[in-house]
């Protein structure tokens, strides 16, 4: 729980605000950027909420936050924000919200599908929130859980153990020694069914996977994001852990195959999430491969 007395002074004055114990993972900046915003090291309220709905925004992100560093000075009804998730982005797709500090506030999906498709995929963990729980029990549980890479596996023994799912992850990063059901080896592609194609793209991490999901959305982690900044997609040199040449080459496949891995939508772990057009994210891709290669 945030605390008045770590209040940063940044903070305008008002009801929300941002305590010194934000690791400035940029959630709740996505979440509801009309409330927040980045100070350098850390999230501030730059606006306090005007209406319901950016109040409603302003408690999603407090409920999405890894470390309960965001606090009010007045009372609210928390279940606007806990009830908000999992959040919709677009057709049975899902944000997790309740990030875990495990995982530096890495976001996590739910897709939700008929058991006749396969069922509901969790991809990377959120943190274990009885409430979240609850909500994604009622959407009809959790079948697969898909580990993106090791930074991101937060409460996974927790939610593998509540929903008695499979989990998916690569063994060189070290989905064996985690205990994970189905291991993923080299870099072949895997398809898990008709409409789920993991792609493993060693760099972040050396065992980092991706998800595609109908040739429409692809579960990037940290591997590939949008910058807002540069406007087109991008990768984090410098939180780059295993090989930087190597991502590049993985991002190089990516483009190599993208008549038949095509996306409409990046939905990263950390960094921006984007919507285009097929054709608008292969250029993006070219121009991220570009600049890669000049890092």
């Amino acid at each position: 729980m945030a605390s008045l007395s770590l209040r940063l002074p940044e903070n305008v004055a008002g009801d929300f605000f941002v305590d010194s114990t934000c690791i400035d993972c940029d959630a709740c900046r996505q979440i509801a950027p009309e409330t927040f915003t980045d100070a350098g090291d850390a999230s501030i309220v730059h606006h306090q909420p005007a209406t319901a709905d950016e109040t409603k925004k302003a408690l999603m992100a407090l409920v999405a936050c890894p470390t309960g560093s965001i606090g009010t000075r007045e009372h609210h009804d928390a279940h606007i924000g806990i009830d908000a998730y999992p959040s919709r982005i677009a057709e049975n797709v899902y944000f997790c919200g309740f990030t875990a500090e495990s995982s530096f506030g890495a976001w996590s999906y739910l897709i939700v599908r008929p058991e006749s498709e396969g069922g509901n995929v969790l991809i990377d963990s959120p943190r274990f929130a009885t409430q979240l729980v609850k909500k994604i029990n009622d959407m009809g549980g959790v079948s697969t859980m898909f580990l993106t890479h090791r930074d991101d596996v937060a409460d996974h023994v927790r939610f593998a153990r509540e929903f008695k799912c499979e989990r998916v992850m690569h063994a060189d990063d070290g989905a064996e020694r985690l205990g994970i059901e189905r291991v993923l080896r080299g870099t072949e592609t895997v398809s898990l069914d008709q409409d789920l194609l993991a792609i493993p793209v060693p760099g972040h991490t050396r065992g980092h996977v991706l998800l595609l999901y109908r040739r429409k959305f692809l579960f990037t982690g940290d591997h590939l994001a949008w910058s807002p900044t540069r406007e087109t997609l991008t990768a984090f040199r410098s939180a780059c852990w295993y090989s930087w040449a190597e991502q590049t080459r993985s991002m190089e496949r990516l483009l190599d195959n993208y008549g038949e891995w095509n996306f409409e939508w990046v939905l990263p772990g950390h960094g921006r999430i984007h919507h285009d057009t097929a054709e608008n994210m292969r250029r993006h891709l070219e121009r991220c491969i570009d600049w890669m290669k000049t890092r």
